[in-house]
């Protein structure tokens, strides 16, 4: 929680430039689930992209929260579908994804195949009022929108790089210059984490056929040295601890 709160507080004054009428909110923590949800109108989970650990989280979720409460997943690859085993009341269950940096106001809405599309609309609407930019997915989707455009940059990448193309600091180098970013698909994916974008991947793979198999294998190899990122201090970058 604590690493959740610094995070919050090294973006939130440079977010809020981004929004002419933004202000700071509360931030309250809590490792209780059910004061968690006292109250709410909405919750959304994102925990690790682990599937049995979101659909055993959604149901109990499901039923602490209050009866005209919204519940969203945050997961950037599984379907709110594939999640929903334990959850009763799924027409107020959706996927709802946020982009990273906190700066990409971009968030997109996806229904779980029974979601009432009266809180899709309400949504659509309620979010604009927090500075976001919802984009509503028209049908359920492995990867959203964005996710799967990213997927493909972010998997190409990782080939180039496994078959000893270019480093990941010359890919980092020209994607920057060309698309005119701050940040390149390894310095990106060294926020994240690369367990969560081996977990993806893997999910991906078991998705769709013709998937190449070298991008993971660079990822698992980087993962089993424990090179995770920023997180550990060290990823595709290990000028994390400087």
């Amino acid at each position: 929680m604590n690493e959740a709160k610094e995070f919050i507080e090294q973006n939130i004054q440079e977010l809020l430039k981004t929004i002419p009428s933004g202000r700071k909110g509360v931030i309250t923590t809590s490792t209780d689930l059910q004061e968690s949800l006292e109250n709410v109108w909405l919750a959304i989970e994102s925990l690790p992209e682990i599937p049995e650990l979101k659909i055993e989280v959604l149901g109990q979720v499901d039923r602490m929260l209050p009866a005209d409460a919204i519940m969203a997943t945050n997961s950037s690859s599984y379907r709110s579908s594939q999640l929903s085993g334990n959850v009763k009341h799924k027409n107020r269950l959706l996927s709802m994804h946020f982009m990273m940096p906190p700066v990409a106001r971009a968030v997109e809405l996806m229904t779980c195949g029974e979601t009432d599309k009266a809180i899709l609309e309400f949504l659509t609407v309620k979010l604009r009022e927090y500075g976001l930019s919802p984009y509503l997915v028209e049908r359920e989707s492995t990867g959203f929108i964005y996710n799967r455009i990213w997927a493909a940059i972010k998997r190409e990448s990782l080939y180039v790089v496994a078959q000893g193309v270019a480093s990941p600091e010359t890919v980092d180098n020209i994607y920057k210059e060309t698309m005119g970013t701050q940040h390149g698909p390894f310095r990106l994916m060294d926020q994240v984490g690369l367990d969560v974008v081996l977990d993806i991947e893997e999910h991906y793979a078991k998705e769709r056929e013709g998937i190449p198999e070298e991008p993971r294998e660079l990822l698992r190899k980087m993962v089993a040295q424990g090179k995770l990122g920023r997180k550990s201090g060290e990823g595709f970058y290990n000028d994390y601890n400087k």
